[in-house]
């Protein structure tokens, strides 16, 4: 998964460094219609220094509304995936309530278990700037581990909070996935991306 300023999708998780096109898969997408771009398929390459996509979830009451929660959690599994199959490595940081807690990785995945996306605390406030810093930890220990590696944070948060956090070190890359649909619209998401230099995009654009 990745994003462009503009809230538009650009890529799959892993396929930065890929410009093989795979044509087998490509003709079977394809079958017997007009060659599109979408019926593309790559081959997988993981970058000679490696990739770690660290993802922070919001899963406080506010997230629990509306299924944005469930949609979140169905992003990550096909985030997730993807990654396993670029062989790239993930973290998975979820917060709410009071808590925040690394729920998996660094590492690549292998399987898939549904107890990482459990929910913490299941309601109260919105512990981002916690939630940050435990990933922000988790991309320092990354970094001293394998400092060549290219490291992106992804926020996935409806942003309903009063917090704001400075932005966390350690990530040469960050992308805010907006959940918010609510009325009055608050836009931390899209004010943070703005102050911090990073990406930001609608939820709804990479779920459709």
């Amino acid at each position: 998964m990745s994003a462009r300023r503009d809230g538009g999708p650009r890529t799959s998780i892993g396929t930065g460094g890929s410009t093989r096109i795979a044509w087998p898969a490509t003709f079977a997408r394809k079958r017997n219609v007009p060659l599109r771009a979408d019926h593309l398929r790559y081959v997988h390459e993981t970058a000679p220094r490696g990739e770690l996509h660290c993802f922070v979830l919001d899963c406080s009451a506010s997230m629990l509304g509306g299924e944005r929660l469930a949609l979140a959690k169905g992003l990550l599994v096909r985030c997730f995936d993807s990654a396993a199959r670029a062989r790239v490595e993930v973290a998975l940081v979820s917060f709410g309530g009071m808590r925040a807690d690394v729920r998996f990785g660094p590492a690549v995945p292998r399987w898939w278990n549904e107890r990482w996306l459990a929910p913490v605390g299941g309601g109260g406030g919105t512990p981002f700037a916690l939630g940050l810093r435990a990933a922000g930890q988790v991309l320092k220990r990354a970094a001293r581990r394998q400092p060549a590696q290219h490291r992106t944070l992804w926020i996935l948060t409806d942003g309903r909070s009063s917090e704001r956090p400075a932005k966390p070190a350690w990530a040469d890359r960050i992308v805010f996935v907006d959940f918010e649909r609510h009325v009055p619209a608050l836009q931390v998401c899209g004010r943070l991306a703005q102050a911090w230099g990073a990406e930001w995009v609608r939820a709804e654009t990479l779920i459709a």
